[in-house]
């Protein structure tokens, strides 16, 4: 197993491995001995196959144990859920000497963490992420938060989880076109702060390699949050791809998935920096290469102007100005600020066709 330490507003570890899930009531018992009741929240297809487990050993360990199951999607992710959970979790008697899980992947967990943060305000919660984008991404780093109509996850709260679980077998379970989805945020890190990354990627099968791969990731992201948790600069970082993908998922009413979204986002975005001299064309190159190695889309029908109506809802904006990501090498990107008014113009720079 291999052990990730995160230090923030709350210290907590990240726990990589396989066959691990079993461990959750001892570790949680070692973090809060005084915990009396653990209220689980999961989606249908991850409950069927992993809620049991991990009532199992919570209740070994001595926890009284509540479940609630919601469906699948980002759709789940909204407010109207988020108020029934919360009534859920009053109806319950959950008090500040109790605790959360999240068991799933990035909407559960997203979810499961604004409630955590906003219940009672504040009660601790503790993240079991079941997909590959959840591990390296949405799990680490206390962002939580809910989709409006207006935008997704423009209601939220950092809150940091106490302990997250990586069973890296619950990937096993997932089906390839999720998978994958995952790996754009893998190729995403490695874009950020690690061409070695890129290069086990292309040249080095996943089998064996997961749990590093995973750790990696985790790695990047942990000494980022360190130096910026609460999203004011460096972190801004772990935007790329973003800006344009979430639009990307807006327009599509989310049938294209966040991965899939943010896959096409980063080749936009690398080649708006390629146009504006920032990035060598072998960046490009690279990403797009990687990206085609699984089987994941580098381009996209919608427009400009429409991409452009949906980035000006992006998290990323101040006023008149909006937060991109550029990069400047394989490994390496820098915040670029853009006045509103060039955003459409740096967007149509992306969508050049490029050989």
């Amino acid at each position: 197993m291999t052990k990730v330490t995160v230090k923030a507003s709350r210290d907590y570890n990240i726990l990589i491995g396989s066959g691990i899930l079993p461990q959750i009531g001892s570790e949680i018992k070692a973090l809060h001995p005084d915990i009396g009741t653990l209220a689980i929240v999961t989606d249908e297809t991850v409950g069927d196959l992993y809620l049991e487990t991990v009532k199992t050993a919570l209740t070994e360990a001595g926890f009284r144990v509540i479940s609630r199951t919601i469906t699948p999607g980002e759709a789940s992710k909204n407010g109207t859920q988020y108020l029934e959970l919360l009534e859920w979790l009053s109806e319950n008697h959950i008090t500040r000497s109790d605790a959360l899980i999240a068991l799933g992947g990035g909407v559960v967990g997203d979810l499961t963490g604004f409630l955590a943060a906003t219940h009672l305000r504040g009660v601790p919660y503790v993240q079991i992420p079941t997909t590959l984008l959840a591990m390296v991404d949405s799990s680490v780093g206390g962002k939580t938060a809910i989709d409006l109509k207006a935008g997704k996850n423009l209601a939220g709260a950092f809150y940091q989880p106490s302990l997250v679980l990586c069973d890296t077998d619950t990937l096993d379970t997932l089906p390839q076109s999720v998978f994958r989805g995952g790996m754009a945020e893998v190729i995403k890190y490695g874009m950020l702060g690690s061409d070695r990354l890129l290069d086990q990627l292309l040249n080095e099968p996943m089998e064996g390699n997961l749990n590093h791969i995973i750790a990696t990731c985790v790695t990047i992201k942990r000494d980022i949050i360190q130096n910026d948790e609460f999203d004011r600069g460096e972190r801004q970082l772990l935007n790329f791809g973003h800006t344009v993908g979430h639009a990307i998922e807006q327009l599509s009413a989310y049938e294209i998935p966040h991965g899939n979204a943010v896959a096409i986002g980063m080749v936009i975005e690398t080649r708006a920096a390629m146009e504006q001299g920032y990035a060598p064309a072998d960046c490009l190159h690279r990403l797009k290469n990687l990206l085609k190695h699984f089987d994941l889309p580098i381009s996209t029908d919608y427009g400009a102007r429409e991409l452009y109506e949906k980035a000006l809802q992006d998290k990323k904006r101040t006023g008149e100005t909006i937060t991109v990501v550029t990069p400047t090498a394989l490994g390496a990107c820098r915040l670029q600020r853009l006045p509103i008014t060039e955003l459409h113009a740096w967007i149509e720079m992306g969508l050049k066709p490029w050989l």
